[in-house]
């Protein structure tokens, strides 16, 4: 069978960056001496790390071998991520629209375990009804027309679907959002009923299992979200923790444990600013009443 054209994809850049940790960790500091321990060319190692060339499920296991990784639920994560490596998914239908960062989250999201959100502006995406999400992408994505707007708006929509999707390995996606209670108030100029029906929707959602919404009072002592918004995006074991942060232009990503331990004790003390569940569903509840 011949070998499927190489796809620049999320899933193989995670391959790459953990084999360059697994030899890192090993002591091969170089491709060089890597590629003496496992009978490689170097330039092979150096191109699979850099996700510009295939990894055969075969040879996953002698590689990290040579690591000295034996753990058998590590080499059985890494044959999965290396078969799945040259899928795309359903984003890629919409071609170059979506930014490369973006198209990189949705990514990350498609595998995540969980993922918990802090985010003072706008209410997060997974949690938007449609209209209102038309509003805030027309508001921040200034430089797109009116039908990219709408295809965003789709995309959208398409990613909620992680949030019921049982067919999931670990099954639907685990969400803690943390929103700040300014975001409750917004007023549409042309659609009068919109925030009474998308927190309606928010009170729906906070009704799932897998789903945690805390709302940040306007008077709520300093916490590490006034810096700004940020998601931890977390994976089974032993996929690696990742941060993204937001900013005007997109997301940036972080994947390094220090800057993980950083970000994980940030939203620990946002949480605890934040008020509790039942009382967040009663904010949330009483300004709908006032919509």
């Amino acid at each position: 069978m011949p070998t499927p054209p190489l796809v620049q994809t999320v899933r193989r850049r995670r391959l790459g960056s953990a084999l360059r940790t697994f030899r890192k960790n090993a002591g091969f500091n170089t491709s060089d001496s890597a590629a003496q321990a496992v009978g490689w060319d170097a330039s092979k190692i150096n191109r699979i790390e850099n996700a510009k060339a295939h990894l055969p499920i075969k040879d996953v296991k002698p590689l990290l071998k040579a690591y000295g990784v034996t753990d058998e639920t590590v080499i059985t994560a890494m044959e999965e991520l290396a078969r799945d490596a040259n899928k795309v998914g359903w984003w890629s239908n919409y071609g170059d629209l979506p930014e490369t960062n973006y198209k990189d989250y949705i990514g990350l999201e498609e595998d995540a375990e969980d993922t918990r959100i802090y985010l003072p502006g706008v209410l997060p995406g997974l949690l938007q009804i449609p209209p209102y999400a038309r509003e805030i992408i027309t508001a921040t994505a200034i430089t797109r027309t009116a039908d990219e707007v709408s295809a965003l708006v789709e995309m959208r929509k398409k990613r909620q679907a992680l949030l019921t999707d049982t067919s999931r390995p670990g099954g639907p996606l685990k969400l803690w959002a943390v929103i700040h209670e300014s975001t409750l108030h917004y007023r549409s100029a042309t659609h009068p009923s919109l925030m009474r029906e998308q927190l309606r929707h928010l009170l729906d959602m906070a009704d799932q299992p897998n789903i945690t919404i805390q709302v940040m009072p306007i008077l709520a002592t300093p916490h590490p979200g006034m810096a700004g918004p940020f998601h931890i995006v977390r994976f089974p074991h032993p996929w690696p923790t990742v941060i993204s942060v937001e900013t005007i232009r997109g997301g940036t990503f972080a994947e390094g444990t220090d800057d993980v331990k950083v970000y994980e004790a940030a939203f620990e003390r946002i949480v605890a600013a934040a008020l509790s569940v039942d009382d967040s569903r009663e904010k949330i509840k009483s300004t709908m009443e006032k919509s």
